[in-house]
């Protein structure tokens, strides 16, 4: 049987890139599928509902079940409707992939209000609002004794773990997506639903003109790579991993170590004998992780 033979998903941000792989793989893997895209560019502008349907079009053409969704999961509204939809299409839901997302990097001294307030919508509120209607669902099943097995896997990225230049606010909204799902981890566990995030890696629309990846490397930046542990971690077969953070790309897969408590000294009251305690600690303890500065791959 495949892995997630009857179970119900949405996958938002699924008209391209890696989103589109996620739906396809799923789909492939027995999953009835939401292909939810706003189908705006990538700096969140206009709307397009042409990705979506080709990837629905793909889905059924391989006899899977996939309908098309073209909220916007930043509306607190619109995401109650998708999520409704996926119900009363599809008779349930048991798989919620938040991975819509935009850019518009530019440099802390000159990134407008404008900038800040589109990106974290998108990506912060737009993982809050799924998932608190998702989460609301699967409370309401479990009250009534039909607890689901449940998923919810978003989206963070290397730079919200650690940091890249010029992406502050992309990186400020995917540090708080891997916080808050390390929460709703512990939240939601007890009705059966799991969390985990995805830090992804890979060749899309959303970072043509980054790299000039050929051969091997872009043969490993592909989405199908990310969506085969994307599907595994919505299959049943995960129901005990939650609250974990990976790495994910053709060059392997890793379970991201946050903050962790580091070596400790004495506190002081006088701050002029704070100094010798921190400089003491800050000596004994590692670097942070650079985005580039990877220990498990190298490429």
């Amino acid at each position: 049987m495949a892995l997630c033979e009857g179970r119900v998903a949405i996958v938002t941000g699924a008209g391209r890139g890696v989103g589109r792989a996620y739906a396809i793989m799923l789909a492939a893997q027995g999953a009835k599928v939401v292909v939810n895209d706003l189908g705006a560019a990538t700096n969140g502008v206009g709307a397009d509902l042409t990705p979506a349907q080709a990837v629905v079009n793909e889905i059924t053409a391989a006899g899977g079940e996939a309908i098309v969704n073209g909220s916007d999961v930043s509306s607190f509204e619109q995401a109650k409707e998708m999520v409704h939809s996926a119900i009363e299409t599809f008779g349930g839901l048991d798989i919620l992939v938040n991975n819509a997302g935009i850019l518009r990097d530019r440099m802390l001294v000159n990134m407008t209000e404008d900038d800040w307030d589109a990106v974290i919508k998108v990506h912060l509120k737009g993982t809050f609002a799924p998932a608190h209607h998702a989460a609301n669902y699967w409370r309401t099943e479990s009250k009534a004794g039909r607890q689901r097995d449940a998923r919810i896997i978003n989206t963070t990225s290397a730079s919200g773990l650690f940091g890249n230049i010029g992406q502050a606010n992309y990186a400020a909204a995917k540090a708080g997506i891997a916080s808050f799902t390390l929460v709703v981890a512990r939240e939601l566990g007890r009705i059966g639903v799991t969390a985990n995030a995805i830090a992804p890696r890979a060749h899309t629309r959303m970072t043509e003109g980054l790299r000039n990846d050929e051969g091997e490397v872009l043969r490993r930046r592909s989405p199908d790579w990310i969506a085969a542990l994307v599907t595994w971690l919505a299959s049943p077969a995960s129901k005990d991993v939650t609250g974990r953070v990976f790495e994910a790309w053709g060059f392997g897969f890793s379970v991201a170590q946050g903050w962790q408590h580091g070596p400790i000294t004495e506190a002081q009251l006088d701050p002029n004998e704070v100094e010798a305690g921190i400089r003491h600690i800050l000596a004994a303890a590692p670097q942070n992780a650079g985005i580039e500065r990877d220990s498990w791959v190298n490429p």
